[in-house]
């Protein structure tokens, strides 16, 4: 696979084009970014990519205190997604671009393959990005986020430009269901429950906490709750390969969970449900000037 250059500068764009950033209200990037599921389909996400012994290598050798404070990392990962897709172009070129000036930095040998990395290397973005794609839009569908099957195709497809601006070529990337579907297919004899990805998945489902927090507050058994149900909501191959005792739910009491999930943040006020990023997407939309 090829190094791209970054998306259009942005001399290139209108302020218009700026405006509304690379996805903007009408598209179905929106919808599934800005539904209370997104947080669930995130720690899927992050559950899936550990599966790749390389990938996860790299996480657990340069995201720095992961095992100690996942907190931080999660939130800056949130943050990222949500600036690519509710920021301006702008702001959402200069998010990747500081990604990308610090993957470029790092590297390593990933121990149980034997094989020496950049944390750049275009298939272990591609391998990142589609874990992500394939979680938040399968968990926004068994959410019950109304979504045709060309909604789907088309949301696989925006998220093409995610993966550019991350440094990857276009022409490499998935575009539809089917394609992301044959992705996977593809890549599943590479993957491998490794120690660091057991340590992710233990991190994940059971994250440290300040010991009044754990016992004081209902924190824990709320993340306990919402971890079970990303490892219940994982395809069947990838629960299989982790085989962890506990933290299962069956595949219709799971989404049965997912949708009391999404309905009980729906009632809360849209303000409380995401991060102030999105709802300044949607605010800088709502006060353009009428054509």
């Amino acid at each position: 696979m090829s190094r791209p250059h970054p998306p259009l500068p942005p001399d290139a764009w209108t302020t218009e084009e700026d405006r509304l950033g690379f996805f903007g209200p009408d598209s179905v990037t929106w919808r599934i970014h800005s539904d209370p599921s997104f947080s669930v389909g995130g720690l899927r996400a992050l559950l899936l990519q550990a599966l790749h012994p390389v990938a996860m290598d790299g996480v657990a050798r340069f995201s720095g205190g992961f095992r100690d404070e996942p907190w931080p990392r999660l939130i800056r990962t949130a943050t990222y997604v949500d600036t690519l897709t509710f920021g301006t172009r702008s702001e959402a070129v200069r998010a990747a671009a500081r990604v990308r000036g610090i993957h470029r930095r790092l590297g390593g040998t990933e121990e149980t393959t034997g094989r020496t990395y950049r944390v750049d290397d275009p298939d272990l973005l591609l391998w990142v990005h589609c874990c992500e794609v394939d979680s938040l839009l399968a968990v926004a569908r068994r959410a019950g986020v109304p979504l045709t099957d060309a909604d789907a195709d088309r949301y696989v497809a925006e998220q093409a430009t995610a993966a550019e601006l991350i440094g990857i070529a276009r022409e490499e990337v998935p575009q539809s269901v089917t394609a992301l579907a044959a992705y996977f297919d593809a890549v599943r004899p590479e993957l491998a429950v490794t120690p660091a990805a057991r340590d992710a998945y233990r991190l994940i489902t059971l994250p440290p906490m300040p010991t009044w927090v754990r016992y004081l507050t209902p924190a824990q058994g709320a993340w306990g709750g919402l971890a079970a149900l990303a490892v219940s909501l994982l395809p069947q191959w990838a629960r299989r390969m982790y085989s962890w005792p506990g933290l299962r739910l069956t595949d219709a009491a799971a989404t049965g969970a997912l949708r009391a999930f999404r309905q009980a943040l729906l009632r809360l006020p849209q303000r409380a449900r995401r991060s102030p990023i999105v709802w300044a997407g949607w605010d800088r939309v709502a006060e353009a000037p009428a054509a």
